[in-house]
């Protein structure tokens, strides 16, 4: 007796969006150029391997479940690396997170018609 398993459709759509649809408050992100090495203000190269003391990462937002409130596709968010789960879709890595994992949401720039922001 033959059981097949039913693996999901990876292949590209047309309009580029993702085959995948996401549930409850789950958000899809993909990790910025920050990931890998970096140079240091003092010109000194920093290999993706180092040990930084928990350093936050920022991510561009591809995808939103029906639950998330408080975030949309595009907004770039900030959050912990440790608290990620991976997955490659169409040959490009993404991050799982859940609402609540993101730490922040980084606000856009305000055009000269407004009065701007005040402390």
């Amino acid at each position: 007796m033959t059981s097949t398993v039913d693996r999901p459709d990876t292949t590209p759509r047309a309009d580029g969006s993702l085959p995948i649809r996401l549930l409850h408050d789950r958000v899809l992100v993909r990790p910025g150029a920050d990931e890998g090495e970096r140079t240091s203000t003092g010109g000194i190269l920093i290999p993706a391997t180092a040990q930084v003391g928990r350093k936050l990462s920022w991510a561009r937002v591809v995808a939103t479940g029906p639950n998330v409130r408080s975030i949309e596709v595009g907004d770039r968010v900030m959050f912990e690396p440790e608290d990620r789960g991976s997955v490659e879709l169409q040959g490009t890595e993404y991050v799982l997170l859940r609402e609540r994992d993101v730490h922040a949401v980084a606000s856009t720039r305000h055009g000269n018609d407004n009065t701007g922001l005040y402390l």
